[in-house]
């Protein structure tokens, strides 16, 4: 069976990351999992780290950063970290319980029956499956996804999810270092170059419910960066320069 790895990025998830963490480890399938901690104030990394030495398993690894630098710096730090060791599948996940554990078994299965080169646990591939949101931010988020489709012609119908796994060559063909944005466009990024690069991209239902301990990292910012992006990608894709 091909090794995977959860990469999780926290910045203050002290109420979660052991949970999250017991979790996982409680799925039948054997993940490793990597978490990439931004120095969080509330000390998430100590956790993670007594966490390791209680285990003292070789199966949770913790890489810290020095500031909050963005959700899509911390993913290609956590990839590169994983193409420098022995992982096939490589996996986004939340610290939060937005994602469900039990669903990267999905996602493994995917991969490893070699029906996908990417895998998505998908908010709107069937309908709307997001569970404790105001009606308003379904609406935003369900209205950038249309926009994101429309705009770059891919088939996802979620492109700002951020529960996703990668084979070892999807990561290794796109040139992580090109990779610019750092919020949901860093989400709408990845999925765009592996389409355009030939990978075969496959979306599955699952239920993302909104966090229930600890504060989103949801920004102004990080909003304008997907909208404007999604242009930025396609007309770099139009003059050959998407790798």
């Amino acid at each position: 069976m091909s090794q995977p790895l959860v990469i999780i990025p926290t910045f203050n998830e002290a109420e979660n990351i052991q949970a999250i963490i017991e979790a996982i480890f409680l799925l039948p399938e054997d993940f490793h999992i990597l978490v990439v901690d931004d120095n969080s104030p509330d000390g998430t990394s100590n956790i993670v780290q007594s966490e390791i030495d209680k285990l003292n398993s070789f199966k949770l690894h913790l890489l810290t950063r020095k500031k909050k630098s963005g959700l899509g710096t911390a993913y290609i730090d956590g990839f590169k970290w994983a193409l420098q060791r022995e992982y096939d599948f490589i996996f986004e996940m939340d610290a939060d319980f937005s994602h469900a554990p039990k669903d990267l078994s999905l996602l493994f299965g995917l991969l490893n029956n070699n029906d996908a080169d990417v895998a998505i646990g998908s908010r709107y591939v069937k309908g709307v499956n997001v569970v404790n949101w105001p009606m308003k931010r379904i609406l935003l988020s369900w209205l950038a996804s249309k926009y994101v489709k429309l705009v770059t012609g891919m088939s996802v119908n979620d492109a700002t999810a951020g529960f996703v796994a990668f084979k070892r060559e999807v990561l290794e063909t796109i040139q992580l270092d090109q990779v610019k944005f750092v919020g949901y466009a860093f989400q709408i990024e990845m999925k765009f170059k592996a389409s355009q690069l030939g990978f075969n991209v496959i979306e599955i239902p699952v239920i993302f419910t909104d966090r229930r301990k600890g504060k989103s990292k949801m920004n102004g910012s990080i909003i304008w960066e997907a909208i404007f992006g999604v242009i930025k990608l396609k007309l770099k894709s139009i003059v050959g320069k998407i790798q």
